[in-house]
């Protein structure tokens, strides 16, 4: 509603004095404020805030007269009344200095459009010069209590018991009559009014008066602390016309004040509180409406404390009352009591330190035009300190403190609701401040997200001239529509539109502001005219012509209708009411305006579809029907009269209308189920009469006509039944003109604000399955609901309420004595706040037995995104309240919540996630609701939900004995290492062993292994530097045992081993079961990434099952599931035929890459890359074989990369993709080539590498080599994890498992190691006999379906043809030949593999090898230079050899 911003400034007067003023008076449109010291009066202006005039007493006039007291002004701002010490009323005339006599103006550039003005506009801009004449006193002869101004009259209150009723304008005997307050009647109500005088009143004088235009009469504070109403019975005030009535049991008053617009009045107690109090209609007596008081839960230290009430004061929109204390603060309340600011707590109390602060006392306030500021008198102690004092002798040109303590202003910025309650159909929060707007809604660039979204400044909105229409273009969002969540709640921030200054410096202050459906347009009118402005252009529109502006004065508010600004106008020229359309694309001019005239004057103004309804001072209400003009050459609308209403039989005085609005909500919502289309309609007009909501429906008694039959010209419409009351205490109302067929029950719903008694819902209520309603149920029901925001907006189908709320950043300036006044008074600031209310009705439901309806509802809501969150608080705040309570519930609604929460899929995390947020002792409360915790287990075990199971074993493990929570983790902890869930993994270890060693509060040491990343992988060598590619006998023994400490992390610490021996055990044994069934189901990958992410000791337990599970059955098959796991493509087979490289080297590849990358559809390997990024080009190092490469090969580089790209640009895709994927850092095994930096020579111009091969100094022979090495790689992950794995397997001597890894690697040292150590006589015989036929197999196998493998299996010969000759059979060394182009492709073998045959091959299908080509690698994927293992001549006939085979692939 109101809220605090920035610092309060501070305003000092010009004229030095050693008074200081006490009393501060605005006049009645608070442009002018008169302040009072004790001989002195001075009038300030408001914009710019400056002292205008000041009379000083002569010293002998306030001898006679006493100290000035009080001051009033009369309502037309040519007298103030000063009330003094020694019972004096001095009258002053304020007289203006002329007509061009400025005390301040505006000084322009030159050229600027501003200076030729129109005659009369200058005078708001500027500060008027006044003077002040003292008239002649009057002596009332008893000191002055109160004083106040009546049209004119001038009412002044006594100590001797008088009621003075002054003219103002004639002192003489006829314009001063006094009342005796003993002759007044005072009763209880008005029917039980006694004709004699009231006795008691003996010596009881008014201490405090205030007058209520609309009750027609005078709250009053009595001297002796009572409450009372004084009505005149007829126009004049004499003492026989006036009757009293008192409120019952009050005698603590202090002050009051009253809120015209909602009839109410507020007393001041010396307890702290106010008591706001009505006037009840039908007998006259005066009852509480509400308290407005500090709670104990948010003021602990203060609400008692306050001492009593020394001033209220409404806002000039009388929606928020300002309080303050004896012992200072202020404190804002809405009009019905609902909190906002006390500057009592927190920052504004303490500073940051933790010291206090004491809270600013006050001595008068006023609010400022519009409510935009708060005048402050601090009171004096305050105020004077003794070094401004000795500063003060000094004189001082600047204005310095020393001069007088002066002012506080306060800055406010409020909710447009307060002022154009038409705001309330849209879904954003709208605020206005003086000079600028705050508006919640998203760009609009961000309503539909776009490459541009990180810039919305260029995105402007493609209709941005003048269409007449505005089409739903993809920037445009449609009016109709919502807005989407991430708009509205996206961020913290408000969109802050600084008003025109131009426009401003004229029409000064903002009066109304509107925004539209969309929220992409706002429209602000001030004193005069009005101004638009859109968020797509980023600018304001002002009035071209200043004279129009200046003749039209906005009075009724203003509203966008799709995009037109309606507003409601005086105009000066013609003197009437009109009613004027502007379309926003065009020109803001009156040309481009339809303008309607209006029979009297418009008050309030709203929107609803095609409809505009006005309230106007007559008391009536008129709907208007607006329309698109086709015929008109500029966009423009027509408006015709569609109906009147007559109100003024219900509405004692047209100032009491809050607002007005249309609606399609009615009671009858059976019939809407016949007949959908009348939602649309405008069905009943809701009026906010003073707080009360007041609804009038159309009348469908009569018969109906069907709508098909009526024409349209001549349909009438409905009249309307006589009003009946829906609530209480309405501060605002929202509802909305959409609907939506799955959120029935939140769009046809009226939403209100109530003030302290929260919000209220006016709900629909629908039979189930177009059944028949029941009879007895009704139609609506009103369901209230507290919320811990002040509510602003209504998000209807997000089931969401906005708001804001001020926020405080402390700031410690220089300490000491006289501290600025940024160190008194933190900075504040605004907030945006949000709040989900759905639990608050589902839960009302529920409480009325409504369960079928709250289920409707809430499966309607089932798709946003915090409805789990929904769930947890109903249950929650259920729960806290029945489990806590003193007495017992005779009915509880727990069980019914749970019932109903079993309706939805998150029942299970629902129930987990609450009970981790409550506390213990009210567990057994719930679970006895909701079921045993033990089922919940199972339930969530079968559901595979494993997080959720994890939350139900700590609630098992605290209400039921260690061995049942000892076997549900054991269950959990299986099911975990089967679905690889390894984070889970490690919570239920150390878990498990917490309940062994009964130590659930302080967890045992945990292993320190290195938390799992997102890939899963082996994270071991992270930041290892040992090269893993170099073949496994030159590592060093020192470094394998360096590997074996760094990576293989004990289960537990020694010491924890023996406090828990047997609790470990049972670890054990599920690790160990688990491992030997990975193993036996030749899952190596997991395997590894068990032991990695468990700190397994695989090498230990591999010593332990060497023999046992350990073995490898069938290689061909082992070898298959490695290169499927590993996504590990089997290797090429070289088959001779076409002698051009080129041919065979790139298009053949690429067209591999067509076949097979689709089969490796792996996260590791496969991410979206650009295809048109080179790939990185990394310098070669000292001992690779690029040395002789010169420069100009590097630089075609990149060019003969793009060349390749035309052939083959799936291949490059996956090569770039692994290289977005591998960062720099993931691993740094070092690698002995770095070969596929480049890719000029891979998949690039093979002719350029022919032009240059003297200076290549290789062979194409050994080209091809190359080609086919990085073909049959895998990635480099699956690369580093084999050579883990393999180093793993050979500590453990499991040698099968080493050959088995060797041959996917194709490593010729690790076949030649493992070989030569089954020569050692403790390997047993089985090992050597498994390796020998295994291998046999392996051969038997790549010479039928895998001739890639035949290679290297010749490369082997040696080593193969000693284990065979040591074995007691023989078998025939030709076995190992290489197979040349005679060998026959055998038929699909590898997982999934089907090739399609390629036309240019004339000899039938290549052998299928299944798995993706391997893209490129950065350093560390190609293993060592392909000669590495052999003599030269012996690598010199291999490369010529192989330069017979073509290279297919598939």
């Amino acid at each position: 509603m109101y809220f605090l911003t920035g610092w309060p400034r501070r305003l000092l007067c010009p004229l030095r004095s050693d008074e200081e003023p006490f009393h501060i008076q605005p006049s009645s449109q608070r442009l002018y404020f008169a302040l009072l010291s004790e001989t002195q009066l001075s009038v300030w202006f408001s914009r710019p805030s400056v002292l205008i005039v000041s009379y000083i007493e002569s010293a002998k006039a306030a001898a006679q007269f006493g100290f000035y007291q009080k001051a009033e002004w009369k309502p037309d701002n040519s007298m103030i009344a000063v009330a003094t010490a020694r019972g004096y009323i001095l009258l002053f005339d304020v007289l203006g200095g002329g007509d061009d006599k400025y005390l301040y103006e505006p000084v322009y550039p030159k050229g600027s459009p501003r200076v030729k003005v129109t005659p009369g506009y200058k005078e708001e801009q500027c500060a008027p010069a006044l003077s002040l004449e003292m008239k002649k006193p009057v002596d009332l002869e008893a000191p002055i209590t109160s004083l106040h101004s009546l049209q004119e009259d001038l009412l002044v209150c006594t100590a001797d018991g008088y009621l003075h009723v002054l003219h103002w304008d004639g002192l003489g005997s006829n314009g001063r009559r006094a009342i005796c307050l003993t002759t007044i009647p005072f009763s209880l109500d008005l029917h039980s009014a006694r004709a004699g005088p009231s006795l008691d009143l003996e010596g009881v004088f008014i201490r405090c008066m205030e007058y209520c235009v609309t009750l027609d009469g005078f709250a009053v504070v009595l001297s002796d602390g009572r409450l009372g109403f004084i009505t005149p019975l007829s126009n004049t005030i004499t003492a026989d016309q006036l009757q009293g009535v008192w409120a019952a049991d009050v005698s603590d008053g202090t002050c009051v004040a009253v809120n015209n617009k909602y009839r109410l009045m507020a007393f001041g107690c010396a307890s702290g509180a106010v008591l706001v109090y009505m006037i009840d209609t039908a007998t006259g007596s005066m009852q509480l409406s509400h308290k407005l008081e500090l709670t104990p839960k948010h003021y602990p230290d203060i609400y008692n404390k306050t001492g009593a009430v020394t001033l209220i004061r409404w806002s000039p929109d009388c929606s928020v009352a300002m309080v303050t204390w004896e012992c200072g603060g202020l404190s804002l309340w809405s009009v019905f009591g609902a909190h906002l600011i006390c500057t009592l707590g927190e920052d504004f109390t303490h500073r940051s330190d933790g010291t206090k602060k004491e809270p600013l006392k006050i001595s008068c306030m006023s609010w400022g035009a519009e409510g935009y500021h708060l005048w402050v008198l601090p009171s004096r102690p305050d105020r004077r300190r003794p070094e401004e004092e000795q500063q003060e002798a000094e004189a001082a040109a600047a204005p310095q403190p020393c001069l007088q303590a002066g002012i506080l202003q306060f800055h406010f910025i409020k909710s447009a609701l307060t002022v154009n309650p038409c705001t309330s159909n849209q879904e954003q929060v709208l605020l206005h401040g003086e000079d600028r707007l705050y508006l919640t809604c998203g760009d609009p660039t961000q309503i539909h997200s776009s490459p541009d979204a990180h810039r919305p400044h260029t995105h402007l909105h493609p209709h941005d001239g003048s269409p007449p229409h505005r089409p739903h273009s993809p920037h445009s969002p449609d009016p109709s529509l919502s807005q989407g969540l991430s708009t509205l709640l996206g961020h913290k921030h408000w969109h802050v539109v600084q008003i025109h200054s131009t426009y401003l410096e004229s029409n000064w202050p903002i009066r109304f502001a509107a925004i539209d459906t969309a929220g992409q347009c706002m429209a602000v009118a001030g004193r005069r005219g009005f101004a638009h402005y859109s968020l797509y252009t980023r600018k304001w529109k002002l009035f071209g012509n200043i004279t129009q502006e200046q003749n039209m004065m906005v009075t009724g508010g203003l509203a966008w209708w799709n995009d037109f600004v309606v507003v409601a106008c005086y105009n000066f020229i013609d003197q009437q009411e009109q009613l004027r359309l502007y379309q926003r694309s065009s020109n803001l001019d009156n040309a481009f305006a339809s303008v309607s005239r209006l029979q009297s004057d418009t008050l309030l103004l709203n929107v609803f579809r095609d409809m505009v309804i006005l309230f106007r001072a007559d008391c009536s209400i008129c709907l208007y029907g607006v329309q698109r003009r086709s015929d008109s050459p500029s966009p423009a609308a027509s408006v015709e009269l569609l109906q009147e209403v007559s109100m003024s039989r219900y509405i004692p005085h047209p100032a009491l209308v809050v607002s007005v609005t249309l609606t399609s909500v009615r009671t009858e919502t059976g019939i809407t189920l016949k007949a959908p289309q009348q939602a649309c309609m405008a069905e009943s007009i809701m009026l906010n009469l003073a707080g009360q909501l007041i609804m009038l429906q159309r009348d469908r008694s009569g018969p109906q006509v069907r709508e098909k039959e009526a024409p349209a010209v001549n349909r009438k419409l409905l009249p309307f039944c006589p009003p009946v009351v829906l609530a209480q205490c309405v501060e605002n109302v929202w509802t909305t003109c959409r609907s939506n067929k799955k959120k029935r029950h939140l769009l046809e719903a009226l939403w209100l604000s109530c003030g302290e008694a929260g919000m209220k819902v006016w709900l629909p209520l629908f039979p189930r399955d177009h059944r028949k309603p029941h009879s007895f149920l009704s139609r609506r029901i009103m369901l209230p609901f507290h919320l811990n925001i002040y509510p602003l907006a209504v998000l209807f189908e997000d089931a969401l309420v906005l708001g804001a709320t001020n926020e405080t950043v402390p700031y410690d300036g220089l300490q000491g004595a006289a501290e600025p006044l940024e160190a008194l008074f933190p900075y504040c600031t605004v907030e945006r706040t949000s709040q989900i209310y759905l639990h608050h009705i589902l839960r009302q439901l529920l409480v009325r037995n409504l369960g079928e309806q709250a289920l409707m509802l809430a499966q309607s809501c089932a798709a946003l995104p915090y409805f789990p969150h929904v769930m947890e608080l109903m249950v929650h705040v259920v729960l806290e309240e029945e489990a806590t309570s003193r007495e017992p519930i005779p009915d509880p609604l727990l069980p019914t919540v749970a019932k109903f929460i079993t309706e939805f899929p998150l029942f299970l995390q629902t129930i987990v996630h609450c009970a981790r947020k409550t506390e213990y002792a009210l567990w057994n409360y719930l679970f006895a609701a909701v079921g045993n915790p033990k089922d919940l287990f199972e339930e969530c075990l079968m559901a595979q939900d494993l997080d959720t199971a994890a939350s139900y074993l700590i609630i098992l493990q605290n209400m039921e004995v260690p061995a049942v929570s000892r076997q549900h983790a054991t269950l959990l902890f299986n099911t975990a290492l089967e679905q690889g869930k390894w984070d889970l993994c490690r919570h239920m270890i150390r878990f498990l062993k917490a309940i062994g060693s009964g130590e659930m509060e302080t967890p045992p040491p945990t292993p320190t292994t290195q938390e799992p990343s997102s890939t899963g992988g082996f994270e071991f060598f992270r930041n290892r530097s040992i090269s893993l590619s170099q073949s496994a006998d030159s590592v060093s023994t020192g470094k394998f045992n360096l590997q074996k400490t760094f990576s293989m992390p004990t289960g537990a610490s020694a010491k924890g081993r023996d406090a828990d021996c047997a609790e470990n055990m049972y670890i054990d044994m599920m690790l160990w079961r688990h491992a030997r069934h990975l193993l036996e189901q030749v899952r190596l990958r997991d395997l590894g990434c068990f032991s990695a992410q468990l700190g397994f000791e695989l090498i230990g337990w591999l010593c332990r099952e060497r023999n046992r599970v350990a073995r490898v059955d069938d290689f061909v098959s082992a070898l298959k599931r490695l290169h499927k796991d590993f996504l590990w493509p089997f290797p090429v087979s070289p088959a001779g035929g076409v002698s051009s490289p080129l041919k065979n080297g790139r298009c053949r590849s690429g067209e591999a890459g067509n076949e097979t990358l689709l089969k490796s559809q792996s996260a590791d390997s496969l991410l979206n890359s650009d295809m048109d990024t080179a790939p990185p080009q990394a310098p070669p190092t000292s001992h690779t074989w690029m040395d002789g490469l010169e420069q100009r090969t590097k630089d075609t580089d990149a060019a003969s990369s793009a060349a390749s790209n035309q052939h083959s640009p799936q291949t490059h895709d996956a090569f770039l993709s692994l290289l977005t994927n591998k960062g720099k850092d993931e691993y740094s095994v070092g690698s002995a080539t770095d070969l596929t930096e480049t890719s000029s020579v891979v998949d690039g111009d093979w002719t350029m590498v022919d032009e240059n091969s003297s200076t290549l100094s290789l062979s194409q022979a050994e080209l091809e080599h190359i080609s086919m090495e990085l073909a049959n790689k895998g990635p480099h992950k699956s690369q580093v994890q084999l050579r883990y794995l393999l180093h793993v397997f050979l500590e453990a001597g499991c040698l099968e498992w080493c050959v088995v890894i060797g041959l996917i690697l194709r490593d010729a040292g690790v076949i030649k190691q493992v070989i030569s150590f089954l020569d050692n006589p403790e390997v047993p015989g089985e090992t050597v006999q498994s390796v020998r036929t295994g291998l046999l197999a392996v051969d038997a196998w790549a010479s039928a379906d895998c001739l890639g493998y035949r290679p290297f299996l010749s490369l082997i010969q040696p080593q193969l043809q000693r284990l065979l000759d040591a074995a007691p059979e023989q078998v025939q060394p030709e076995a190992f030949q290489p197979a040349g182009q005679s060998a026959k492709p055998g038929g699909p073998e590898g997982p999934g593999a089907t090739a399609a045959p390629r036309p240019e091959d004339g000899r039938g299908p290549a052998a299928p090898l299944g798995l993706a080509l391997p893209p490129l690698e950065p350093a560390g994927g190609f293993a060592r230079p392909p000669t590495e293992d052999r003599p030269p001549e012996q690598a010199e006939e291999q490369s010529e050899e192989e330069g017979a085979y073509d290279c297919t692939l598939s």
